[in-house]
C-alpha cells in the first residue's frame, strides 16, 4: 500500500513554522522585555536620550511582527485554496511590506542605545551588528515588494 503525502504538506510544515516562531516572539516578549526595560531603568543619568527611544522602539515592534506574520499565515491559506494570485494576496503581502518598514523604525530608534552600550564597552561591532537587526526587515519588505508587483502583474 502507497502512502501518498496530503496535497498541502509544504505549506503545512511552513503553517507550523509560522506557529513556532510566533509562540518563540511570545515567550520572549513576556519574559524577555520586562528583564531589558528593568535594565534600561537603571542606566546612568544623562543616557536618556538613548533609553526612551530604545524602549518605545522595543515596546511596538511586536505589533508590526506579529501582523507580517498572520498575513503569512493567510498566504499560505490563500496557497492551500489555489488563490495565491488574486488581490487578497497582493493585500497580505503589501502589509507584510508596511509591516517589515515599521520594524526597521522600530529598530532604528534602538540604535542610539546601541550606540552608548558600544562607546562604554568599547565595541565598535555592536554598532554594525545593531545596524544589521535595523536593516535585516527592510530586506523582508524589498522581498514583499517584489512579489507584490509580480503577483500584481500576473493578475493583470
Amino acid at each position: 500500500m502507497k502512502v501518498t503525502p496530503p496535497k498541502n504538506a509544504p505549506t503545512l510544515l511552513l503553517k507550523a513554522a509560522i506557529l513556532l516562531i510566533a509562540l518563540v516572539a511570545a515567550v520572549l516578549c513576556v519574559i524577555l522585555f520586562p528583564m531589558i526595560y528593568a535594565e534600561l531603568m537603571k542606566a546612568p543619568d544623562g543616557y536618556e536620550f538613548a533609553t526612551y527611544p530604545a524602549m518605545i522602539g522595543l515596546s511596538l515592534s511586536p505589533i508590526p511582527f506579529f501582523l507580517a506574520l498572520f498575513q503569512g499565515f493567510k498566504m499560505l491559506q490563500y496557497i492551500d485554496k489555489n488563490n495565491a494570485f488574486s488581490g487578497l494576496s497582493v493585500n497580505a503581502l503589501r502589509v507584510i511590506k508596511y509591516c517589515g518598514i515599521a520594524l526597521s523604525v522600530c529598530y532604528a530608534a534602538c540604535m542610539p542605545l546601541v550606540y552608548v552600550l558600544a562607546e562604554l564597552d568599547d565595541a565598535p561591532g555592536a554598532i554594525l551588528m545593531g545596524a544589521a537587526v535595523a536593516v535585516a526587515p527592510s530586506i523582508v519588505a524589498t522581498f514583499a515588494a517584489v512579489l507584490e508587483k509580480l503577483i500584481q502583474s500576473a493578475i493583470t
